[in-house]
């Protein structure tokens, strides 16, 4: 008995100093470093593109369907194998080719399978053509002007990719 009772001890000792040390000082070392003259403006994100904001209306490009739950990402870990989930596939799908105004056979696979994070602000070249003529309708720029501003915001080096967020901003941008 006399054993377990060190050995609990010396475990809380352990684990109290590593909480502090881990989950209290090194945050506050590195916020500090990032206090540091020079590195403060590149320290916080102001304005990211890294998480896809949905936006509602028609003017606005969709990004891929969401999986998370906030606060938490994931995704929902079913396979094409699963009826529940080639059901929800199908529901997108159908809404998806309503929305657009396509059959559904044109609806792209980003636009109905949820990314790994649920959060990926990234859709594919297809998913943006398809949207282009109903946010050209709805925000009153012309066909021509929407896909210039896809095509400013499309980057990838092996996988071509168009960023929503970054895109959304963009015809805000130009409906000013």
């Amino acid at each position: 008995m006399d054993n377990f009772l060190k050995q609990s001890w010396a475990g809380l000792r352990i684990l109290l100093a590593l909480t502090v040390l881990l989950g209290v000082l090194y945050p506050l070392t590195v916020w500090g470093v990032s206090r540091l003259p020079g590195l403060r403006a590149n320290a916080e994100a102001q304005d990211t593109t890294l998480v896809a904001v949905v936006r509602e209306g028609d003017r606005y490009f969709q990004p891929r369907p969401s999986a998370a739950t906030l606060p938490a990402s994931g995704g929902s870990n079913k396979s094409e194998l699963n009826t529940d989930y080639d059901k929800v596939v199908a529901e997108r799908r159908t809404a998806v080719a309503q929305r657009e105004g396509v059959p559904e056979i044109d609806v792209p696979q980003d636009a109905v399978t949820a990314s790994a994070s649920g959060l990926d602000p990234d859709i594919s070249p297809d998913y943006a053509a398809l949207q282009v003529p109903r946010v050209a309708r709805a925000s009153g720029l012309t066909v021509e002007k929407v896909r210039e501003l896809v095509a400013a915001n499309t980057s990838g080096t092996f996988v071509t990719t168009v960023n929503v967020t970054a895109l959304n901003r963009a015809v805000d941008s130009a409906i000013r």
